[in-house]
């Protein structure tokens, strides 16, 4: 707090407790009770000066409530001064009680006790001696807001392990209790601990983190702690703090985002979206580079010369596919080199679009000198995986794990309902990342991956440019990814199944009339399974066989083909009612659509139809009625009874 903000507040309370001093020694009646009360204020009065003199060290939030109850105090000090100095006829009009000069003399003590709290709270930590600070009387009614400023205060002025610690007592009480985070936040907590996580110890950045991602449950809380810097703090650690810390940034950015997705753009202005892209692909698709760093330079290895020459010689300017294989976990052969085909396809995207030529990466070093770095500043580093960040290579493997799964967290929430952030995740390599994820890794790492891909799936739904760009056929990462999914379906797999069937259904107008392949896992969810899963099926075949989807034909005869019929009618019939309307909306469009299929006269659809016309649950719905309507005539038109 300003220095003069200080001064001006203090000012009041001094001059009123001058005037105390100086009016007690008149008193004409209680002249003891007045002395008493002139010993207390001339005490408090050097406390005031006293803070006044270290008004550059208060901590402003209890020093504005403190101050207030003593000029209050002091105030009614003074009134009662006045009374007792009165003499002759007055003093038969005035009334003094003993009851409440005793009070007035307890407030000044309650006083005395706050002030000196103030002090010792605010000053630094070499001056307190590590002696016990304790509640100050105006902690009576509110025990827990005292602590918080307690604990902000030493993230003020202690010493970095005791910010640290400070800041480990506020995760503590913002993890139990939403309103003592809310007063965290309105005490002035955020600013110390943005400063704690740039400036502290591994131990307090962390401890600082986390505080910041539990604080941040609601829109306004995120909108506080926005405007108070935390994007370009947080973008310093991605890019230059230990791992540790930067899960647990990743982890606190996904906290803010779920909670209140305008603040997206500010992460993404920051450039937090490359550095953890940058994060998921490390160690995910190796740095693809044709140099190697020996001796302080760059030089080509007589292998990379070897290999370099070799595609001059194939006709082929793609960079060299091995250098970015990624193992399959089950150690199939097969799945093995698809990978590696699909990386090497998706690494040869990034080449140059005017010569067709690889573009080179480049790594760091500290020892380069100026021509090496003259050197590398004629390639261009496409690669997102961050060499740039020093040391991470040498971090145990759980940490890695969680870096990984807390940037999948973190753009998972980031990209929800965003398309500009789609479109710079999708444009970067993280598609192939998430792809590789899905295949190889396990637990939270695949399940954030798998509701990423899910979020920015359901952006391109709505957005024809990003749906187009990004999920093209033709894209090698667009197909991993799409392969994932379909194993994921054929696999049945409980944790990563409702994600990869909304994903598919969102790309629904992507696929080509050949392809065909999802329709037959799908239609097999629809029998005898969970009724989420069913009904998340019966929704994206919907988007397959809706009129919107140019190739509608073509996937309602392969749903037919598939048995999807017979799976639909009993649905209808029997299940849930969370089942019934989506299934009944797929048999009305594939009905629409191909009305001539003998599977509904052998089936009797129309009957099916006519009974749900009576079920008024199901006709509540005037688009559910109206399909059910169009859907009949269809038939009607092509069906004999």
């Amino acid at each position: 707090m300003a220095d003069i903000i200080v001064k001006q507040i203090l000012s009041k309370p001094i001059q009123l407790a001058d005037q105390v001093t100086k009016l007690a020694d008149e008193a004409a009646s209680f002249r003891q009770e007045c002395l008493e009360i002139k010993a207390k204020t001339e005490k408090l009065a050097g406390l005031l000066r006293q803070a006044a003199r270290a008004s550059n060290e208060l901590y402003e939030r209890p020093t504005r409530r403190i101050i207030y109850e003593t000029e209050q105090a002091l105030d009614k000090a003074l009134t009662q001064i006045f009374k007792c100095k009165a003499n002759g006829l007055k003093r038969v009009f005035t009334i003094v009680n003993s009851g409440h000069i005793k009070k007035i003399s307890q407030q000044l003590e309650n006083s005395i006790g706050d002030v000196s709290w103030l002090l010792r709270v605010s000053a630094p930590a070499d001056d307190r001696d590590d002696e016990y600070l304790g509640l100050p009387p105006i902690a009576a009614n509110e025990p827990i807001l005292c602590l918080i400023w307690e604990q902000i205060a030493i993230l003020c002025s202690g010493s970095i392990e005791e910010r640290a610690d400070a800041a480990a007592s506020l995760v503590s009480l913002a993890r139990d209790n939403d309103r003592y985070g809310k007063l965290i936040i309105e005490e002035g907590g955020i600013p110390p601990l943005l400063k704690l996580a740039k400036e502290g110890r591994m131990e307090g950045q962390e401890n600082a983190a986390r505080a910041i991602g539990l604080l941040g449950r609601d829109p306004e809380c995120v909108e506080h702690i926005v405007n108070a810097g935390v994007s370009s703090v947080f973008a310093k650690i991605l890019k230059e703090g230990h791992m540790k810390v930067q899960v647990m940034v990743a982890w606190a950015i996904s906290e803010l985002a779920a909670n209140h997705p305008d603040c997206q753009d500010h992460f993404a202005q920051n450039n937090i979206i490359r550095l953890l892209v940058s994060h998921l692909a490390f160690e995910t698709i190796q740095e693809h580079s044709k140099y190697s760093v020996k001796q302080g330079g760059f030089h080509k290895t007589a292998k990379m010369a070897q290999e370099a020459n070799n595609n001059v010689k194939a006709n082929a300017q793609d960079d060299d596919p091995k250098s970015t294989q990624v193992a399959h976990p089950t150690g199939g052969k097969e799945m093995q080199n698809n990978m590696h085909n699909v990386v090497a396809d998706t690494m040869a995207l990034k080449s140059n679009p005017k010569t067709g030529q690889a573009v080179q990466t480049r790594q760091h070093t500290p020892n380069q000198n100026q021509n090496h770095h003259q050197h590398q500043n004629q390639h261009r580093h496409v690669a997102l995986a961050g060499s740039s960040i020093k040391g991470r290579e040498f971090e145990d493997p759980i940490t890695k794990a969680q870096m990984k799964a807390m940037a999948a967290r973190a753009l998972w929430h980031l990209c929800t309902g965003n398309v500009t952030i789609c479109r710079s995740i999708t444009e970067s390599r993280a598609l192939l990342c998430f792809a590789v994820l899905l295949e190889k890794s396990k637990d939270e790492i695949q399940y954030n991956s798998a509701m990423a891909l899910m979020e920015i799936t359901a952006v391109a739904e709505e957005h024809s440019e990003l749906r187009r760009s990004a999920f093209k056929p033709t894209s090698p990462a667009a197909r991993a990814v799409i392969d994932q999914f379909l194993r994921i379906i054929e696999k049945e797999d409980p944790d990563l199944l409702i994600p990869s069937i909304r994903s598919i259904g969102s790309l629904a107008r992507t696929f080509r009339a050949t392809e065909t392949r999802f329709i037959g896992p799908l239609v097999k969810l629809l029998d005898d399974r969970e009724p989420e899963i069913i009904c998340e099926a019966a929704i994206a075949l919907t988007k397959f066989a809706c009129t919107d989807n140019f190739l509608h034909v073509n996937h309602s005869k392969a749903i037919i083909d598939a048995g999807g019929t017979k799976h639909l009618i009993p649905l209808i019939y029997f299940g849930e009612q969370m089942v019934q309307i989506p299934s009944l909306i797929l048999l009305c469009y594939v009905a629409m659509h191909v009305p001539d299929s003998k599977i509904f006269t052998q089936e009797d659809v129309i009957i099916v139809f006519e009974w749900t016309t009576k079920q008024e649950p199901l006709m509540s719905d005037p688009t559910v009625k109206h399909l059910v309507e169009e859907a009949k005539n269809s038939l009607h038109l092509y069906q004999s009874r």
